[in-house]
Parts: C-alpha cells; structure tokens; sequence
C-alpha cells in the first residue's frame, strides 16, 4: 500500500506542476476543474481501501491536496491551508477516506450497492440475542473480529462497521448528509 500511496503522490505531483505552467493563461473556474479532474480523481479512485492506514501515509496524500488548493487560489506555502480547503468543500484525507466508506455503507443499506458487499454488513437488529437491546433500533451495524490487527481491520467487514458506528453513533445521523451528496459524486 506504500507504494501505491508514493507513486499515487508522485503523479498527482507531477500534473500539479504540469497545471503550474499554464496557470496564467486559464481562468480560476477552469483551474479548479483541471485540478479535480487531473489530481483529484486520483487521490479519490481507491479512496475506501485507504481506510486504517498509519497517518504518516495519509499525510502523504494530504500534502497533493494543499499543494492543489493552494495552487488554486495562488497562495505561497505560507499560507495556512485550511480555509482554502474550506473554501473549496474538501475534506482531509483522513476524512475523506471515512466519507467514501460512509456512503458506500449507505448504500448497501439501502440496497444500491452490490450485492456481494452488502453481504459483508450485518445490523445489530438481526443478530438474535441483541434484537432487544436498544442499540437494536438504531442503523449500528456488527463488527467482526480479525485475526492480525495490521492488515485484519482495514478489511471492509472489519472497517466499514467501526467507521459508520463511529459517523452516525448507531443512530442514522448520516443519512442527512449523505442525502445533500449529489449523485455523481457518491461511490
């Protein structure tokens, strides 16, 4: 997966610098298109396999994300990142990772998905001995154990259950913003 996330950066890096050179001859609308279409799609093709990994890879990731803000809106690397992100409506990596697996969750419940992953997912209600807990009410699903803790837990049986209980608190507060996610950009 390291390898992925190097080379991922490395080319998204490369078509940033690519971008740089005509940044002057194009207009800020059709900048911003140019760096989700060229860059972005990249760091959001795969985006739910990244989940669980160690930060420092993430981070990786997330320095192509400021580096095409801040190309941009032409700001130096002094320039605090966080409100041109804002500016745009991106997420971190981190977060963004944690959003995909959300919505493809949502969609498994909600029977868009396919099939062979939505068989992964399992509601507290339909576990028998749990059907009276209060939990039972809410949209929380069932985690599975894993045998190694590395490779294991960023399964999508093992990630996708801590990820939505975590999101939604079991409760199905999530539902509200993924219903605001138009449809091109769900999974």
């Amino acid at each position: 997966m390291r390898t992925h996330i190097l080379r991922t950066a490395e080319r998204c890096f490369a078509a940033l610098r690519q971008i740089r050179s005509i940044r002057l001859s194009v207009t800020q609308p059709v900048l911003e298109s140019l760096v989700v279409s060229l860059v972005l799609s990249r760091l959001d093709y795969g985006c739910a396999t990244l989940a669980g990994l160690p930060s420092q890879l993430l981070d990786r990731l997330q320095s192509v994300q400021n580096a095409a803000a801040r190309l941009i809106f032409g700001a130096s690397r002094q320039v605090h990142v966080t409100p041109l992100l804002r500016s745009l409506h991106w997420l971190r990596a981190p977060e963004q990772t944690a959003f995909r697996l959300v919505v493809l969750v949502y969609c498994c419940l909600h029977g868009t998905a396919p099939a062979y992953l939505s068989a992964f997912l399992l509601r507290v209600s339909n576990v028998s001995p749990w059907q009276r807990l209060h939990s039972a009410t809410t949209s929380a699903l069932v985690g599975c154990r894993t045998q190694r803790s590395t490779i294991g837990d960023r399964a999508f049986a093992a990630a996708t259950p801590a990820v939505w209980n975590s999101w939604c608190g079991g409760g199905g507060a999530v539902i509200h913003i993924v219903a605001a996610v138009p449809a091109s950009a769900q999974v």
